[in-house]
């Protein structure tokens, strides 16, 4: 496995890999990788001849400063996961080699970047378009890979596709959670031990919401899942939206779409740690 900064070396290694007729994996990651992002990994190591892992936390999608100081970075614990997974190669740039000057692109897809998390982290997916089409551009990859954990991305990125006119071929990979239902996140690492006790309370009430939406209107599943979290001290719920899971707009009633999925963030702890999370309830 090869760790190389220079956007210009990375591309010399591609050129001739891609011209003797070998396909590429792309796997965009902020670092302080963890099983989630190792399966990802090890996805488009069975999919692809080459797989290249970005390690880059990425500005311009932070539109809180205190969040992207508290974000972990851990490259030399990252590049022993993914020699271990089978990466081929790990692209971690500085800021100044993906925006040389200032990125002042604007990408706006509605619905899916103004809702949700697009209404509540202003600019944020404007970021995620920047940087995701700069490393695709970068690294021309066949196939990139994302995690349904971050759905609303996944989503943003379809449209981006669309919006460039890139080949690349977008393969969601499915959540990889602890054995108590807490899904794996980098920002994990940043819950204490309590406040770690507590989380999975959140994929918990998620859990039981399916079986109450068998009887209960999408307003009553909505409000019970809010108040199971809410009950637990520590937890708070910034939001819970159940909606058509292609376009990420409400849906008032189970019969409304054959794709449904509940999306939620919960605040954790006295920090507090913001945590995402999402449960599919058709489709």
């Amino acid at each position: 496995m090869k760790v190389l900064e220079k956007i210009v070396d990375l591309q010399n290694e591609l050129f001739y890999l891609r011209k003797a007729g070998k396909t590429i994996g792309l796997v965009p990651t902020m670092g302080a990788l963890h099983e989630g992002h190792a399966s990802l990994v090890e996805r488009s190591v069975k999919d692809n001849d080459i797989t290249v892992v970005s390690v880059f936390l990425n500005p311009t999608q932070f539109n809180d400063k205190g969040d992207l100081e508290r974000y972990p970075r851990t490259l030399d614990e990252d590049c022993k996961l993914l020699d271990r997974v089978g990466a081929d190669y790990v692209f971690a740039p500085t800021v100044q080699d993906i925006y040389p000057t200032p990125d002042k692109r604007q990408f706006e897809f509605p619905p899916v970047t103004t809702v949700m998390e697009g209404a509540r982290r202003p600019g944020h997916f404007n970021g995620v378009c920047q940087v995701v089409s700069r490393l695709f551009y970068i690294v021309k990859p066949d196939k990139a890979y994302f995690g349904e954990k971050d759905w609303q991305q996944i989503a943003v990125v379809k449209q981006l596709v669309k919006f460039i006119n890139d080949p690349v071929t977008i393969v969601e990979c499915p959540i990889i959670r602890d054995n108590d239902g807490l899904a794996k996140s980098s920002r994990n690492t940043l819950l204490t031990k309590d406040e770690r006790a507590i989380a999975p309370k959140i994929y918990e009430a998620l859990n039981k919401s399916l079986e109450y939406g068998k009887t209960h209107s999408i307003s009553e599943t909505h409000d019970k899942v809010v108040a199971d979290i809410s009950s637990v001290d520590g937890l708070e719920v910034e939001y819970f939206e159940i909606v058509n899971g292609d376009t990420l707009l409400p849906v008032s009633s189970w019969e409304d779409s054959n794709h449904i999925v509940g999306c939620i963030t919960v605040y954790c702890g006295k920090t507090p740690i913001r945590l995402i999370d999402h449960i599919k309830y058709k489709g």
